[in-house]
Parts: structure tokens; sequence; C-alpha cells
């Protein structure tokens, strides 16, 4: 519980300071935007995305991996573009909306976290449903 916790106020740490320092919101989805298409702050996003991956694999390197359960890349692509998709129709994705959007009272933030947590409750149900089932 304890590094659950360390975590989540380093995440707001980090939201925080981004937000002081450039003026902009640390929504992942929306930084990933703007470092494929806006030329003017693209380094400064690449070296946000640059620290995500690098805390990633530093943290890798110094503890025991996550467990992962294994699905093929064409499983993993294919998730990733309907979540990709997801997030530019929703206005953001879960750091923008839940660490940021929620901090700052945003109306539209908390319906769409509130969305984003039934969505995956809903998931994880329905996953379970068919991960029990005993196979014939």
């Amino acid at each position: 519980m304890l590094t659950g916790l360390v975590g989540g106020a380093l995440i707001g740490l980090a939201a925080t300071v981004y937000l002081l320092a450039t003026g902009r919101v640390a929504g992942v989805s929306g930084i990933v935007a703007g470092a494929l298409g806006d030329r003017e702050a693209r380094g400064e996003r690449i070296a946000f995305l640059a620290g995500l991956v690098g805390a990633g694999l530093i943290a890798a390197a110094v503890s025991s991996p996550a467990s992962a359960h294994p699905y093929p890349t064409a499983v993993l692509i294919v998730a990733g573009v309907l979540v990709g998709t997801g997030t530019r129709i929703g206005g953001g994705c879960t750091s923008g909306h839940g660490v940021c959007g929620i901090s700052r009272l945003s109306i539209a933030s908390l319906v769409a976290t509130a969305t984003f947590i039934a969505t995956g409750a809903a998931t994880v149900a329905i996953a379970n449903l068919f991960a029990a089932r005993p196979t014939p």
C-alpha cells in the first residue's frame, strides 16, 4: 500500500511541476499528439515521454518485473489503436482527465474519469466471466 501511495504522490507532483513549468496539462495522449505534430513544443514533449520510458526502464532494472499476461502482438496493437482512438474521442486520457482534470475541478474530467472506471470494471467483470468457464 505504501508503494502505491508514494507512486501516486509522485505522479501528482510530476503533473504539478509540468503544469507550472509549461502551463500545459500533463495528459500523455496530448503530449504524444503534440510530439508528433507541434514543432514548437516538440522537444519538451519528447523529453517528457523519454522520462516516462526511462523511469519505467529504471524501475524494471532495480526491482522485480511486473507480471504480465502474454497476449499475441496483434492483439496488443489492436488494443493500443482502440485506446488511442478512445482518447481522441474522449478528449484526453486517464492522466489528463483523472490526474490533472479532477484536480482542477473539471466536470468534464470527472464524468470522463467515472466513465473510464465504470468501463474498466465492466471489462474486468466480462473477462472474468469468460475466464471462469471450465474448458471442455
